[in-house]
């Protein structure tokens, strides 16, 4: 009997024994999880890799729309369509998914599905948007439209509005991208876009037409691609992607107007190159008596995918005006709008 307690007892040992290794071992080995996000940190949006975001306020919600970059190792741009995030406090964000995608144009090829603007009216809704023409590398400016802020959209024309033939005298020969649209206070809608150059056209008050030539204007020769148009009080604002001299990333720059077509002055930096990435993309809102400034950036792992040139996140900062009217600069930030704003 003693040597069966004996033997037990030894048996009990061991295994007590080969528990505390076990646990010793789980605890070695286990990852810890990263922290979750602090809501309003950036990036915003950390489901998928977002890039050229635009914004939309209608009532007490805010609309971002951005480009989905797909890129795997070092693809170039592989964007095959268009997502939707929705707000109504800027820190809580529903994600809408796809809401149209490069191919639904029927002309428009598959995987370029880039920068694109969407704004209310009459009760519709127009989807501004770069693509590539089928089989060819010229780009071009079409819209869709539809009946709600996150679709579905259609194509209004069946034919691109913008084309490459009709900027011909562009510094470069991809110039037809990058749209903005904006409204003005007497209702006449204005489009806005260009790489190399920024040009600008009335539409007719349906919206999907030209009413008048297109002109180019005359900023700054910094100017690069992604102008963001908007008005503020009696001023014009046209915020957009800068080459400056001795620095390959763009930056972001910004000139203001008396009026939609100009004279234009331009007053330098609002921001400066993304962390990662050759390209950083504007958008400015003002949603609930505080200006926000979008854009991208390409420093952020997703999925286990590392961010770079094509895989890139939208990210949010504040954004503040002097007594002037002049933009303040902004520094890029990884609390992005978790904290409150410094200066206002």
């Amino acid at each position: 009997m003693k040597t069966l307690n004996t033997a037990l007892t030894t048996l009990l040992l061991a295994c007590a024994a080969a528990q505390s290794f076990a646990a010793e071992t789980d605890a070695t080995n286990t990852v810890a999880k990263p922290p979750e996000p602090v809501p309003g940190s950036n990036p915003i949006f950390r489901d998928t890799f977002t890039a050229d975001p635009s914004t939309l306020v209608v009532g007490d919600t805010l609309y971002c729309y951005t480009g989905h970059d797909k890129a795997v190792g070092r693809q170039f741009f592989t964007m095959p369509d268009w997502l939707c995030y929705s707000t109504k406090d800027m820190t809580n964000w529903t994600a809408h998914g796809v809401i149209m995608k490069a191919k639904d144009f029927k002309y428009g090829a598959r995987n370029s599905a880039w920068a694109a603007q969407v704004i209310e009216k009459g009760g519709k809704f127009y989807f501004y948007v770069t693509l590539t023409l089928t089989n060819s590398s010229a780009h071009c400016i079409s819209v869709a439209v539809g009946d709600s802020p996150v679709g579905p959209f259609k194509d209004a024309r069946g034919t691109p509005l913008i084309t490459d033939d009709m900027t011909k005298d562009s510094r470069r020969p991809n110039a037809d991208i990058d749209p903005t649209i904006f409204i003005d206070t007497d209702g006449t809608p204005w489009l806005a876009w260009g790489n190399g150059d920024c040009y600008l056209v009335k539409l007719k008050p349906n919206m999907i037409e030209m009413d008048g030539p297109i002109k180019k204007l005359n900023i700054t020769s910094e100017y690069s691609e992604g102008p963001w148009l908007y008005k503020r009080g009696n001023l014009y604002y046209n915020v957009f992607a800068v080459d400056v001299p001795g620095v390959q990333p763009e930056q972001i720059g910004y000139a203001t107007a008396p009026a939609v077509e100009g004279p234009w002055t331009y007053h330098g930096l609002v921001t400066g190159k993304a962390k990662v990435g050759f390209t950083i993309h504007p958008a400015v809102v003002e949603f609930k008596g505080q200006w926000y400034f979008f854009y991208h950036d390409g420093s952020t792992t997703l999925n286990g995918q590392t961010g770079g040139d094509c895989r890139r996140s939208v990210c949010v900062e504040y954004l503040a005006y002097t007594t002037d009217g002049k933009i303040k600069p902004i520094t890029q930030t990884a609390a992005g709008i978790s904290v409150p704003p410094k200066d206002n």
